[in-house]
Parts: structure tokens; sequence; C-alpha cells
């Protein structure tokens, strides 16, 4: 009787292993574990790689190579294996040590003493009331850096809350890491990752079928996601996946978002993918097929995409090819060589003949090939050196497709079959000579349309070589004098003509000193903007070829792109790409367009055209000081990403030079440095000043010349100075973008723009440093000293007021345009 009690107990305890319910009567210690219903998920006690802690977590049952979803005591882990998670006396889910101290709790506070948990199919572990059964608590709404199938999460509108996913801090260590993700309540829905709490990624806005910053995301369809709302005001997102119940998402620790799943390589590593005699290759699509000779057993179900079914010979085999030595078989079967594929399952080894031991390996394959073709029930060898021959008498499973490796494998055929193919190599022989004669015919045409191509681009290099002789008498030592010219895209006037419907007055968008600029649509398809040499210009052919030279050598997302040049006798045009939201002056100052500037907008603006002036200073081939930055020299694409234009003025320094003087001074009062204006001395601090006035315009939404005759302040400078001194910054700043959550960020953006337009050059930062300050990576920043023009801009108001009367100023100062190009 005692032993039948043994044996009892043994079986309960067996049995209890499998249980997928924990109570307080029946724990999980660390030597234990649970498994859900249908086997998908198990819980327990585990140390990640590297690491004696131990925690209690979530993962895969079947697998276990796959890393743990969900893990409780992240914070609080376990040094030794005493850990027990149970049931407490109110209720709750805890993890006690071997002091039965508690070091999680799932910390409901409406539990009740008979409450008890289960782990789901779905991998959530829930805590329910034992009597109603209803759910109080469960690990899909406090997850860990997994996102499942089927699992919410959201935010809730009214509230607040989000339930957000964080990285693990290493793979070693499952605590809360830097990233973590969750969605965004704002205006729209986005998906957000945030690093220590700051934006680090985002989705763009959820238009109620993608996240339309995500072009490879398609539909609800494709990619399994859903939107829910809730009458609480919750907006939840999950997604499924029926086809694999292991598809999940994963948040790393370094803050990316990977796609995991059930660990197989590629569909084609699934066994039988292609049902018997079928091939996969998963760089084909779709990627199954049949072998040669064969055909699939069901088309309908083939074509759906459903290949389980496998196929089947098109022509049966003879018998065997030689019923007896007097017999002669006329056509014989034969066998189609298929290279680096994986063999089929069930295979069969050859009797070792020992004449052919020290043989090749191309002896060996014959000895594989007649035995068997003496066996009426082969239908397919192999041969290896490693494993010796293979060959095969039912039907050929699992067969893939290898880019490289695998063995080649031997199909047997009926004699037609090999005709078929002997037919088929014709066909491809003839349709290779056809297509090699109509290459060489079309190569012809190309080689004579490139040469004409050619000579009329010589003809126009000729002429741009002539005027660069012309230009480089007018001044020296310029950036003709330094670099050669490079070979641009050459338009022809009549090209042009017809883009701009013969330069109609329709399409002009905007007028400069060097001339009108058009809108243009090329024969494919491509919006440009037509920049004219305007024969009455008073900056002309030196401003051309300075912006030919200059902008062709550079390349970069916040620099607007020159797409050619068109030469032809008297005409001078220069092509640019087109920019639909004109200049950034245009929405600054414009009281309907600036709202929809917002802070986040204009801080991504700001750090657009401090990369751009970063890459002319540092990081280009040639180091270029623009001369002429602005607010209508910043033009905005239909994004709103801001890139510099307009280099006709710019100035390109030798690697060993870090400032010049100029008797020429060009560019826009206002903006000019104080060295420049008043001296003729410009480096790259001349820039950097320019940038500051420019940041300052940004952040207040008001133009440097907006307070001249303003008897309290005579320039945005002086007003930003006296709020500082008066410690009142704040008031400068546009009430369009004010926000109290913003307020630090752009009360240091003002900071940097008082440094950047200080009076002395020695004292304004470098564009590097300005950048990593306005990232907050410099995080104290020194006391701005005086801005320039704060005592000597009225007599340069006076100068600039008189200037302003002429059409054309006497030092080519450049005029704002109307519209962007």
């Amino acid at each position: 009787m005692s032993i039948l009690l043994v044996l009892l107990c043994c079986f309960c305890l067996d049995s209890g292993s499998a249980t997928d319910t924990i109570t307080s009567f029946q724990p999980v210690r660390d030597s234990d574990y649970i498994i859900s219903n249908g086997s998908a998920f198990k819980l327990g006690f585990f140390s990640p790689v590297n690491s004696s802690n131990r925690y209690l977590g979530i993962w895969y049952d079947k697998k276990s190579i796959l890393p743990t979803q969900w893990v409780a005591n992240r914070e609080k882990p376990l040094k030794d294996s005493s850990g027990v998670l149970t049931i407490s006396e109110d209720g709750n889910l805890v993890i006690l040590d071997g002091q039965k101290g508690i070091l999680w709790s799932s910390n409901v506070t409406n539990s009740v003493a008979n409450s008890s948990a289960q782990l789901l199919d779905s991998g959530n572990l829930v805590l329910r009331e034992s009597t109603t059964g209803t759910i109080v608590w469960e690990s899909f709404q406090h997850p860990s850096n997994t996102l499942l199938q089927r699992m919410k999460f959201g935010a809730n509108v009214r509230t607040g809350e989000k339930v957000k996913f964080s990285s693990w801090k290493s793979p070693s260590d499952p605590s809360i890491g830097s990233f973590s993700f969750g969605i965004q309540l704002q205006s729209f829905i986005q998906i957000f990752i945030w690093k220590d709490s700051r934006p680090f990624w985002r989705s763009g806005p959820w238009n109620s079928r993608t996240f339309i910053g995500l072009p490879e995301m398609y539909s609800i369809y494709h990619d399994g996601v859903s939107l829910t709302e809730d009458q609480d005001g919750t907006y939840s997102f999950s997604f499924s996946y029926v086809k694999d119940s292991l598809f999940h998402y994963v948040i790393t620790t370094e803050g990316d978002i990977r796609i995991l799943w059930n660990a197989v390589k590629s569909e084609c590593d699934v066994y039988g993918m292609c049902g018997a005699f079928g091939s996969c290759n998963s760089r084909s699509s779709p990627i199954c097929s049949c072998l040669l000779g064969f055909e699939p057993k069901n088309t309908k179900e083939w074509n759906r995409g459903n290949w389980t079914s496998g196929c089947v010979r098109r022509t049966l085999l003879s018998q065997c090819a030689i019923v007896n030595s007097s017999i002669e078989a006329i056509k014989m079967d034969g066998f189609l060589k298929l290279k680096t594929m994986k063999v089929p399952d069930f295979a069969d080894s050859l009797p070792a003949y020992e004449s052919f031991g020290g043989l090749s390996s191309t002896n060996n394959e014959d000895y594989c090939r007649q035995q068997c073709l003496e066996n009426c029930s082969c239908i397919a060898y192999a041969y290896d050196s490693g494993t010796g021959c293979m060959s095969w008498t039912t039907s050929l499973i699992d067969i893939q497709k290898f880019s490289s490796g695998g063995v080649d494998l031997y199909i047997r055929v009926a004699y037609s079959e090999l005709d078929k193919v002997g037919d088929v190599k014709k066909v491809v022989t003839i349709s290779v000579i056809i297509g090699a004669i109509f290459i060489s015919i079309c190569t012809f045409l190309l080689w004579r349309w490139m040469a004409k191509q050619k000579a009329r681009k010589k003809k126009a290099m000729e002429i741009l070589s002539s005027n660069r002789g012309e230009a480089q008498q007018n001044f020296d030592k310029d950036n003709l004098a330094q670099v050669e010219v490079q070979e641009l895209p050459q338009f022809n006037v009549e090209k042009l003509a017809k883009a701009t419907n013969n330069f109609h007055l329709s399409n002009k968008v905007g007028q400069g000193g060097f001339g009108p600029v058009y809108r243009g649509t090329l024969s494919d398809g491509q919006e440009v903007a037509v920049k004219r040499l305007s024969k009455a210009s008073g900056q002309g052919l030196q401003e051309f070829m300075n912006e030919v030279v200059v902008i062709s050598k550079l390349q970069h997302r916040n620099l607007v792109q020159l797409l050619g040049c068109c030469v032809e006798g008297e005409e001078k045009m220069l092509v640019y790409e087109y920019m639909p939201n004109k200049s950034l002056d245009a929405f600054l100052f414009d009281p309907h367009k600036e709202i929809l500037l917002d802070w986040r907008k204009r801080l991504y603006i700001i750090e657009g055209i401090g990369r751009g002036l970063l890459y002319l200073h540092r990081d280009s081939r040639l180091r270029i000081i623009h001369r002429d930055l602005k607010a209508s020299n910043i033009l905005l694409d239909k994004e709103l990403n801001p890139k510099i234009s307009d280099f006709g003025m710019a100035k390109i320094f030798r690697s060993n030079e870090d400032q010049a003087n100029t008797n020429r001074v060009v560019g826009t009062y206002g903006y000019m440095s104080p060295e420049y204006a008043m001296e003729g001395r410009f480096s790259e601090k001349s820039d950097v000043f320019s940038f500051g006035v420019l940041l300052l315009e940004i952040l207040s939404g008001r133009r440097n010349s907006s307070f001249y005759h303003n008897e309290e302040s005579l320039s945005l400078l002086g007003f930003a100075w006296k709020l500082w001194n008066a410690s009142n910054i704040v008031a400068l700043i546009d009430p369009i973008i004010y926000e109290p959550c913003f307020e630090m960020e752009i009360l240091r953006c003002i900071h940097v723009g008082l440094l950047c337009v200080q009076e002395f050059a020695k004292d304004r930062p470098i564009v590097s440093v300005v950048i990593s300050m306005l990232k907050s990576e410099i995080v104290d920043l020194p006391q701005p000293k005086q801005p320039a023009f704060i005592a000597r801009q009225i007599a340069l108001d006076t100068k600039s007021s008189q200037q302003r009367q002429r059409k054309c100023s006497d030092n080519n100062v450049s005029i704002t345009m109307i519209q962007g190009r």
C-alpha cells in the first residue's frame, strides 16, 4: 500500500510540472516551471548569458534558442536558486527569496486571497479571482522588451498612462536600459522610440492604414497591424500573423526594432516546403518549382501557393534499360543534372566498389550512375567525396537549391524528357545569338548619340573656359584660380525654353541680382528651377562662374542641388532642383504661414542649416565661406527640409587659410559680421555671425531689419541684448512656438544665437561647437558678450536706407527673391 502511495505522489508531481496554473498551494520554485495549455510558452527561472543572476521569465517552449520574452524581477535579480513564485496572502503574485523577502509583486490593490495565475498560449501571464474568473492583472500590460502577437500597446488620452516597452541594459542584464518605445498621443497618433526619455525615432502619423513615415509598410493586411480605441479613451496597437505564431518584435539594447520569428533562416528551410519532387529556391518567385521532367500534382493548389501536394512525372520511366544481354534498349532512360542542391531525404548508400577507390571523383560519379541505371527502382543519385554514392528509390522530398555549396543531384527521367531539354538548349542558343545582335545595334546607336552629346558638351566647356578667363581678369586669387571647372550636365536652350514655356512670365518664381528664376518641367517630368543670367544684371558673369565652380563640387542633403548649366552664345543659365515651398522668409515672416512652423519644425530647420554650414566649412572637399547666409537663401522642399542656396558670393579657402580680405564687400546688411562690413575681412566666423542672426530671427519670428526707426531698439540684436541684460529673454520668443515644456530648449538656442553674434570674431564659436551646444552635448555655455552693431547701427542704418532706395546696390548687395526656387 505504501509503495502505491509513493508511485501516486510521483505521478502527481510529474503531472504538476506541465500545469499552466499557479496557486498558493502550487508555487513555482527555481527548479520548476509551468507550460501554457498549448505548449507554446514556458515560465520559470533562468540566467541570462554570461550571468549567474536568476530571473523569472517567459519564453517560447519549443524554441528555447530565442531570447526571453518577459522578465518579472528585472531590477531585483536573485543571487542564488532560492527563488519562489507564488500567490501571497493578499492575492498578489510575488517572487520570494530564500528569506521570504518579496523581490517583486504584481501590486494589485483590489486582489482577493483566493487568486490564481495562469500562463496562456499567447504568452500572457494573467492573475484571476478564482470565484469570478475576472482578470485583475496581466503581464501584457507590464511588458519587457518584446511585443508578441495579439499584445496591445497603447496610451490613454485622458489619463496619459502608456504601455511602454523598454530595452535590456545589455544581453547579460535584463534591467531597464536606455531605450523604450510606445505610442505618443498628440495631434496625430505615432510610435516613438525614446532614449533616456528623449525622442530617438518616430514612425510618422498613423493614417488609418499605415504610418506615413514608414514607406515599406503597405497596409494593415500586409503587416497585420491594427488600431483600436476603447471607450475609456485608450488607443491600442496590436499585430497578428496567423501563419507564424512565433513572429515578434524586440527593442534591442542599441535602440533598434528587430523582427524575430521561429529561427528558420528562410521559408525553404521548412521541411518539405515544396512537397515531393519539388525544389525550393528562396531567391525565386515563387520559391517552389517542379523538378525537370515533373509537373504539379494539383495545378490549382500549386498556383495558389499551396505546394504541399508536390509534383508528378510528365512521362513514366521505361522498364529496365537492358532486359537481358541479347536485347539492346534503343531509347534508354537518362539523368538530368541539378547543381548546388540540398539532397532529398531518405537516401540510400550504394555498395562500394573497391576498384574505384583510388580514382577521381568523375570516375566515382560514373560508378554511381551505372549502379543507379542497373537498379530499376533507382530514381536519383548523387556523389559526395565524404559520403560516397547516394541513391533514392522513394519520392524525393525536401529539396533545396543553394546559391553555392551543396552537391550535384542527378534525376532519372524518360528519354523523351532528355529530348525536350535538348530543344530548350537550342531555343536558348538561338535567343542568345539574336539578343547579342540586338545589343550590338543598340550599343552602336548609343555610341553615336554619346559622341554627339560629347561634342556639344565640349563646345559648351570651351565657352565656359573662355568666360572663366574673362572672369579671372576681373578678380585675381578668386575661386576660379583655385579649382578647375567640374564638368556638369549640359542643357541646351531649346530644352530649357520648352520646359519653361519659352520663359513665360507665368512660370517666373523670383528675381534676384543675378537675374530671373523660372519654374520648369523637363521632358521626363522632373521639376526644375532655371536661373537665367540677365544681360542688365549688376552681378552677372562672376557670380555665374563662381556658382558653377563652387556648388558643382558639393553634395549634401542641406545644400540645394545644381543639376546642370546651359552656355550657348550669350545665354548663361543654371538649373537647380525645384523647391516647392520657396524660401524660409516666405514662411517665417508671413502671419498666415508662420503657424506651420512649430517649435519642433523650427529646431529641425536650425539643425539642418547648421549641418549644411558645417559641411561647407569642414566636411566638404573644399573649405567654403558662403558670405550671404540669410532667411531668403534658405530654401524649403515639400517636407520643409532646409537647403542652403545662392553660392554666387561664396569663397573657397585654401587648406592653410583661416581668413581673407576683399575690396569687394558683398552680402546683405543685418547679416554681415562687423569685421567684414567695415574692414573687408571674412572667415568661418563671418558665416557664424550670419547664422546667429538667422537663429534669432527663427526664434523670435521677426526680421533683424524690422527694428529700423523703432525707438525701443535699433535692431533685433540690440533688442535681444537688452532683454538678456534685463533677465527677460523669454520676451524674445515668438508666441507661436512658446510652450512651457519647450522653454528651456528655446532659451538655450537664444543663448547660442547671442554667442554667435558677438562683436569680435575670436569670441564666436565655430560651427561644430555651435551644433554641439544646440544638441546639449556641451552643457555649460559661456556668458555672451555684447553683440555687434549696438552702438554703430545708426550710421549703418542711414547708409543702408539710402542704398535700399536704389534698384541695384553699388556693392552688389543681394536682393531677397519674391518666391522660392
